[in-house]
């Protein structure tokens, strides 16, 4: 499955770049894609999918209808115009309430602090979490590590 670029130094030295696009390009791989990501889930209730921004977004919709649960864009701050919470990250909308199961969704997973602020954010607002998923994981950055010890996570794609 292995079909995505790198672009070295981009965005700044010492950043490699995984582009995605190569694989959203070719229905069958993403399709592949989106169905590694939900296989985990098979037999779980989820009430709603986090999806991060702006990548996440992509495979948070997709999970979503195959798992038929409600999407909540998680989007940086300025950009919402509704009621939101605020953590690192905000959680568009108030959308998430108590009892809700909560799949957290993003493309990449590198220091794991963007995950981790979303996490907390389904806890402060009563969610239930039920794991993350990503397309990638940089591994030698052990962002899964920022998670708490009881959250389920998966990955497609692993990089060192």
């Amino acid at each position: 499955m292995c079909h995505t670029s790198h672009w070295p130094d981009f965005p700044s030295p010492g950043i490699v770049f995984r582009d995605i696009t190569p694989l959203l390009l070719e229905p069958q791989l993403f399709h592949q894609a989106v169905e590694r990501m939900a296989r985990p889930l098979d037999g779980r209730e989820v009430d709603k999918v986090l999806a991060i921004e702006s990548r996440g977004f992509i495979f948070g919709a997709a999970l979503a209808l195959r798992l038929r649960a409600g999407l909540v864009p998680a989007r940086k701050v300025g950009k919402l115009p509704w009621k939101t919470r605020r953590l690192d990250y905000t959680l568009e909308y108030d959308a998430i309430h108590r009892g809700d199961r909560v799949l957290i969704v993003d493309d990449l997973i590198a220091t794991g602090g963007t995950v981790q602020a979303a996490a907390r954010a389904v806890e402060e607002a009563g969610g239930a979490l039920e794991g993350v998923t990503v397309l990638i994981e940089l591994s030698e950055l052990d962002g899964r590590a920022r998670l708490p010890e009881d959250v389920d996570f998966w990955t497609v794609l692993e990089y060192p």
